[in-house]
């Protein structure tokens, strides 16, 4: 029995330290990224010709109001707006190709968003453009997208990240994933950017020098996170991935529990897809080429989402009040400490103006029992392409 409680003892220390690690993490990004970052200086040198590709999976409705408003965004340059068409209508098709949209139709047996882009830049005339633009179906460009892009591209870089923001907070869990999305920005783009690393993906309110991109994506395969599969090949080249802090692109946000827990269910999917992937190259690439990028990619990778990590250290806690084996309560409460402060310093000031935030807090435990729900349904993701569900929407006032 005393071996029995020293084993176990043992086991809570190691997960005590594997979660404090996760907490520090998050806390030292968190702090980073309030750090100020001079925006970019360049003089327009040379308007690049964008290419502006909107892959829709049966996105009929939304994709003509996202396509049209592409269109009209202002630009010095040339540009041209293409929409991926993976189970459009026809009558959509046409209306499309009518308002000047390009239309590059692909079939899959099992469709990807990364094999739709793959397959759509091999459609595209080769040296036709020089940035290739990626939006999501219900993505909209702020104010001077392509010109701020185009800098960046002048000052050297060949990927970038715009900030992508919500255009709807009308539901509890769009307001939840709104935050979530600006936590996410504060500590993996503009909290590694600030201290000279690289940005991370998100999907979509990207850019990518034409040909660049088109090597990053041979032989994407079926993987369900296309972007954090790029940032992988893109780190692993030592390139650097230049975010856009004020350049925002706007993204519907999910209204639903439903949607919260599919969502969920392809982003663990896709962390463990790659955890299992790199690891091991994560220790290889650090050692052997000194590539830190490389190696914190696949940290990230370890990382608990942060929602179960919550749960996680609040079960911890509570369990460490009436057993008498591993670290104290204290220990536990530090760490939920350590995580609160990180998420609070994240989240940008505007969203605590927002009367609904603390109504939307209330739903984190219904939130927690989704993402337990999803860990049970990753086997799914493998097998069908769970996309999310989009409305037409405005952006909201209040963005």
């Amino acid at each position: 029995m005393v071996l029995f409680g020293s084993v176990v003892s043992i086991l809570l220390y190691a997960i005590g330290i594997f979660l404090l690690f996760n907490c520090c993490y998050l806390l030292f990004f968190a702090l980073a990224g309030h750090k100020k970052v001079q925006p970019l200086q360049e003089k327009v040198k040379l308007d690049r010709r964008f290419c502006v590709l909107i892959p829709a999976y049966r996105e009929n409705e939304v994709v003509l109001e996202s396509s049209k408003a592409a269109l009209r965004h202002a630009y010095s340059g040339d540009f041209d707006v293409f929409v991926i068409a993976d189970g459009l209508e026809p009558e959509t098709l046409q209306e499309l190709k009518t308002s000047g949209v390009g239309v590059l139709e692909v079939f899959f047996e099992k469709s990807t968003k990364g094999k739709a882009l793959s397959a759509a830049l091999g459609m595209l005339p080769e040296h036709a453009y020089d940035i290739v633009a990626i939006l999501d179906v219900d993505n909209l460009m702020g104010q001077n997208f392509m010109q701020e892009v185009n800098k960046a591209f002048n000052a050297g870089y060949k990927v970038v990240q715009a900030h992508r923001t919500a255009k709807n907070m009308d539901s509890a869990f769009a307001l939840l994933d709104a935050c979530n999305e600006e936590i996410n920005n504060t500590i993996y783009r503009k909290g590694h950017y600030a201290i000279g690393m690289s940005s991370a993906l998100i999907g979509s309110g990207m850019a990518f020098d034409f040909a660049y991109l088109k090597k990053l994506l041979q032989g994407i395969g079926e993987t369900v996170g296309e972007d954090k599969e790029l940032d992988f090949r893109i780190v692993k080249d030592q390139e650097k991935i230049c975010y856009l802090d004020q350049v925002y692109v706007y993204d519907e946000k999910i209204e639903n529990a439903k949607v919260f827990t599919q969502q969920r269910t392809r982003w663990i999917a896709a962390q463990l897809e790659f955890l299992e992937k790199y690891a091991a190259e994560g220790v290889v690439q650090l050692f052997r080429n000194g590539n830190f990028e490389f190696f914190n990619k696949v940290v990230q990778a370890f990382l608990v989402p942060r929602v179960l990590l919550i749960g996680v250290l609040g079960l911890f806690f509570l369990s460490s009040l009436v057993l008498p084996v591993g670290p104290s309560p204290l220990f536990w409460a530090v760490l939920l400490l350590m995580l609160s402060a990180a998420l609070f310093i994240a989240l940008p000031g505007r969203f605590y103006r927002n009367k609904k935030l603390w109504q939307a807090i209330l739903h984190l435990p219904y939130a927690l029992f989704c993402m337990v729900k999803a860990l049970f349904q990753i086997k799914k993701a493998k097998t069908s392409f769970l996309s999310t569900p989009h409305k037409v929407k405005a952006v909201s006032p209040e963005v």
